[in-house]
């Protein structure tokens, strides 16, 4: 049998097993049905397989993919007590696989995905910041290295397939993944996307069958960060050009990475669901990009076309037809065998995606090794190396908003401190959604980060929750702070889940008459940004006794903190900056680490006032309110540090470039000396944006086209080259061909979006 010969190429190996399959083995290999914590049960004996799992092995005769087998959550109630220890993940990997192989006619393995969006969701997984955090970083580079302890950690315990959020563009910060969000800017967003398929996969296809790889699933595609009135999986009203522009650029720096996966979106773009968006799909992905990979559906996304096509056998046609290849939990595609007879869907369809399912399981080596080293991952799971990675990470992602008077850094003498805040002491607050359970005692929050680097007093008052109205902790608060020298405030939101909690059929949470502190996370939007529950009065009552405040933001969106900015002498954002974050923030508090991270999102006014993205449309007009400012309160790209920089001798090289050259793939190159003319050394990112001047469609005001993070001494000068290229100055015009227009072009160097230094670029 010519598919089990490893030394014949893939494509032939796969058209060998295609041609033996029936249909029934085709439409299994295209589902993933059940939940893998549904398919052990921890008993006295050990880890047993369930008697569901073999009847969903029996029901396709084989089995594409099973999800989340070491997913722990409160949706999933896998807990320390119920669920697989990670020293026998591989072990139960392993039996997984085997019984599969050994119990179908075909021997065809499974794969096994697992979500990592900010680390694996699982038991002793790590946690690193959430994506607003890693985007918050502006480093690619360290992003990589931390995607590559991330799937070390997953193909250690047995599994293939990581789902990770990179595509999501955040436009509406009242939508509740957010967090999920890398920026507000394609740019930002398509480099680290590019960065984590690198980080998962490596550089080429070959290195999957390696033991610390796996295939980089990203989500969502597209569109879902334009959901109307930022509600999860909401319309995305936008056209052709908005789509491609802001939204499509994500997956596309993720297909020329190498990407093998992606998952499609819930939200329709102009009235087309993206499960059933050919155009999107096929069109645009496959043929226009070149993407070899898979495509799966979002959980219970398949079944929620119904409303389009009528009953299950339709659905699945419509969404196999467009493009999808792999189900998650839908009854729609084990519906397909039916469908055929019914003539709804053709065999011939269905043969596309079993080829991609299998493809995917050939190049993962899977075939010729199905089986995962059971001693592996008590060596990867949480080693040191990863530990010092996501430190870094975290020190990186916090962003310094305010630093009136020099007040940070505080003295590791400061006689008294007062931490005060509900997210001060909690850890899952720190840690975002698609959160495992924790150990006990595992991970630094911010109080004791204070605590083991502070060697004055140091009081602790929890003041208030994050989102209830009590107050009864406000007077030993208020205490505290009059007998402090200082004070800090740790406010913000939370994606902690809790056990009494409702969940959605795809497991995203319904708080909306739960008093848990849950305000963020997938399916918790909001319609007012300000900080929940009692926040804002607790800071008016603290900032009432006198004492100088340093307020730290835990938060997975941009809150609008208007109303107490001027409250605070300083403010540091430090999103959810994972289990490291309490001593990474720590060191930034007391001046161990100088802050570099940068917004990549802009921090809005009011929620009146969105949407507040920095690259709007150029209207020709400063668009304002009669009752508030147009601008952000804290625009994209801004970050201070404990350091100066001075920009200047901007340069463009050649100065003569035409536009034929520019068309034919000639750079050109961007020139700016950077200083560091402060007392500390330190990290700055240098931003290069622009604005086309003249255009036959209308431009933004402003676009980021290239970055740089580059360290730098006291009075220590270098000279920083970006380049620009077709890539970054082409438009789609009129018909929608991807253009370099003559004209007059605006390059814009900087330390933000708004603080530059300015010239003209010309092509004729």
């Amino acid at each position: 049998m010519k598919y089990k010969n490893s030394s014949l190429p893939i494509e032939e190996r796969v058209e060998d097993l295609l041609q033996r399959m029936t249909v029934k083995e085709k439409v299994g290999q295209l589902n993933q049905k059940m939940y893998g914590w549904e398919a052990y049960k921890k008993t006295d004996k050990g880890i047993e397989l369930t008697e569901a799992f073999k009847e969903q092995v029996a029901l396709g005769d084989g089995m594409g993919a099973l999800y989340g087998l070491f997913r722990s959550d409160p949706w999933s109630a896998v807990t320390y007590e119920n669920g697989i220890p990670t020293h026998e993940n591989a072990k139960v990997a392993n039996r997984i696989q085997r019984y599969i192989i050994e119990n179908t006619r075909l021997g065809i393995p499974v794969l096994l995905s697992e979500e990592c969006p900010h680390g694996h969701q699982a038991l002793d997984g790590t946690l690193i910041p959430t994506n607003i955090g890693a985007g918050s970083t502006w480093n690619p580079e360290l992003m990589e290295k931390a995607y590559q302890f991330v799937a070390a950690e997953v193909r250690s315990r047995g599994a293939h397939l990581g789902l990770i959020s990179t595509l999501d563009i955040l436009r509406d910060p009242r939508w509740g993944r957010s967090e999920e969000c890398y920026s507000e800017d394609p740019y930002l967003a398509a480099k680290m996307t590019e960065a984590a398929v690198k980080g998962l996969q490596g550089e080429g296809r070959e290195e999957l069958i390696q033991d610390n790889k796996i295939v980089a699933v990203l989500k969502h595609f597209a569109g879902q960060g334009e959901g109307q009135g930022g509600h999860n999986a909401g319309p995305a009203n936008i056209g052709e050009r908005e789509l491609r522009e802001i939204h499509l650029p994500g997956m596309k720096a993720g297909v020329e990475a190498g990407a093998l996966g992606c998952m499609a979106a819930y939200n329709e773009i102009d009235g087309i669901p993206c499960h059933a968006n050919t155009t999107l799909l096929t069109d645009i992905l496959r043929e226009e990009w070149g993407f070899e990979g898979m495509v799966m559906a979002d959980g219970v996304a398949i079944d929620r076309l119904r409303q389009l096509a009528g009953d299950y056998e339709s659905a699945a046609a419509l969404a196999l037809s467009a493009g999808v290849d792999l189900s998650l939990w839908d009854t729609a595609f084990t519906t397909l065998e039916q469908a055929v007879e019914k003539g709804k869907t053709t065999e011939e369809w269905i043969d596309r995606a079993v080829r991609r399912v299998l493809h995917l399981k050939f190049a993962l080596g899977l075939f010729d090794q199905p089986y995962t080293d059971e001693t592996k991952a008590l060596q990867i799971v949480g080693n040191e190396s990863f530990r010092k990675t996501n430190l870094q990470v975290a020190r990186e992602s916090a962003v310094l908003l305010k630093n009136q008077d020099q007040l940070l850094p505080l003295s590791k003498q400061t006689g008294k401190i007062a931490v005060i805040g509900p997210n001060a002491n909690q850890i899952y607050n720190q840690l975002g959604d698609y959160t495992a359970i924790q150990k006990d005692g595992k991970g630094t929050t911010l109080l004791q980060g204070i605590k083991n680097m502070a060697e004055g007093e140091v009081t602790y008052v929890k003041g208030c929750s994050v989102r209830g109205k009590s107050k009864a902790g406000f007077p030993e608060a208020v205490a505290a702070a009059k007998n402090s020298d200082v004070v800090i405030l740790v406010l913000g939101g939370s994606s902690m889940r809790n056990f009494d909690l409702e969940f959605d059929s795809n497991g995203a949470a319904i708080v909306s008459n739960n008093p848990t502190d849950m305000d963020c996370g997938e399916g918790v939007d909001l319609a007012d940004l300000k900080l929940g529950g009692v926040q804002e009065q607790l800071v008016k009552e603290i900032a009432a006794t006198g004492k100088p405040i340093v307020t730290v933001l835990i938060q997975g969106r941009p809150h609008a903190i208007t109303d107490i900015v001027d409250d605070c002498d300083a403010i540091l954002c430090g999103w959810y900056p994972g289990q490291e974050g309490g001593q990474a923030l720590a060191e930034i508090i007391f001046g161990e680490v100088n802050p570099s991270g940068k917004l990549p999102v802009s921090l809005p006014r009011s929620s009146s006032q969105l949407p507040v993205y920095y690259n709007q449309k150029d209207q020709g007009r400063e668009l304002q309110y009669i009752d508030s400012p147009g601008t952000p309160l804290f625009s994209f790209g801004y970050g201070l540090s404990y350091t100066q920089y001075e920009y200047s001798n901007l340069q463009i090289s050649p100065v003569d470039i035409t536009l034929k050259q520019v068309n034919e793939g000639t750079p050109i190159e961007v020139q700016i000396d950077v200083k560091n003319i402060g007392q500390l050394a330190g990290a700055e990112v240098v931003q290069l944006y622009i604005k086309d001047m003249e255009a036959s469609i209308t431009r933004r005001v402003k676009e980021l086209k290239g970055f740089q993070k580059i360290w730098l001494e006291p009075n220590e000068q270098k000279t920083v080259t970006l380049q620009l290229s077709k890539e970054e100055l082409a438009i789609w015009n009129p018909e929608m061909k991807f253009v370099v227009e003559p004209g007059n072009i605006k390059i814009m160097v900087g330390n933000d979006s708004t603080n530059t230094v300015e010239t003209i670029l010309t092509l004729e």
